[in-house]
């Protein structure tokens, strides 16, 4: 029974569940990472305001970078180092209320998660960016005040409807694989025991009724000779 081919479109599909979860990204050059994409604008951008940065991400239908734990921070950093190859500090999407004496995300989501490598309370906040160290991870405050920047490092979330579908896809492709898996096993069980039973001798829906050597004109006369037979005797 060919099983090769079903073990192999098995294989197929098993791979391509695993791309699958890659393809909510506006392109390749994009990099997923849980519900959100990620790219690495690498040119040299002149600046004269920190909008000028967020300008770069927002053409591309993104925001500046905003991180809210730690596996994200580890996440960029590797990738930044293995994919990217950027400089040593990345602009971070930041910036410094005034109003609430904070720093904030431009993207606006919540401040859940901080990794600060100086923690000066005094010091002038004012036109203050943040940094990402790509050597060490933390994050450093510097000068929004800055001639050009080597690039723009931009996230986009993932649209509810895309995760949604993406899910769904999921779902889907496990359930054709588990039930391809089923119906080769079932079709496993059956040939087994129809070969043992071939080999065995006995009848099964599969086998052939052995024929009788005499057909019905025979059968016929061989029984006008028997009833003959005894009138005689």
């Amino acid at each position: 029974m060919p099983y090769a081919p079903l073990f192999t479109e098995i294989h197929e599909n098993l791979i391509f569940l695993s791309v699958g979860i890659h393809i909510d990204c506006p392109s390749s050059n994009w990099v997923q990472f849980q519900d959100s994409c990620y790219i690495f604008l690498q040119e040299t951008i002149k600046v004269e305001s920190i909008e000028d940065v967020r300008n770069q991400c927002t053409d591309h239908g993104a925001d500046m970078i905003s991180i809210h734990n730690e596996e994200e921070n580890a996440f960029i950093l590797d990738t930044l180092k293995k994919q990217w190859k950027s400089p040593d500090d990345i602009l971070l999407g930041m910036f410094f209320d005034t109003d609430d004496q904070s720093f904030k995300w431009f993207d606006k989501s919540n401040m859940t998660f901080r990794k600060w490598t100086d923690q000066d309370e005094e010091e002038d906040l004012v036109d203050t960016c943040a940094f990402l160290h790509t050597t060490t991870g933390e994050w450093k405050k510097g000068n929004c005040e800055v001639s050009s920047v080597p690039g723009a490092l931009c996230k986009a979330a993932i649209p509810y409807e895309k995760k949604y579908l993406s899910d769904n896809h999921i779902l889907i492709s496990a359930l054709v694989i588990a039930s391809t898996v089923i119906l080769t096993v079932l079709g496993a069980i059956v040939w087994f025991l129809y070969k043992r039973n071939l080999h065995s001798g006995f009848t099964t829906v599969f086998s052939v009724a052995p024929q009788s050597p005499y057909n019905d004109d025979c059968v016929l006369v061989v029984a006008e000779e028997n009833e003959h037979a005894v009138q005689f005797d």
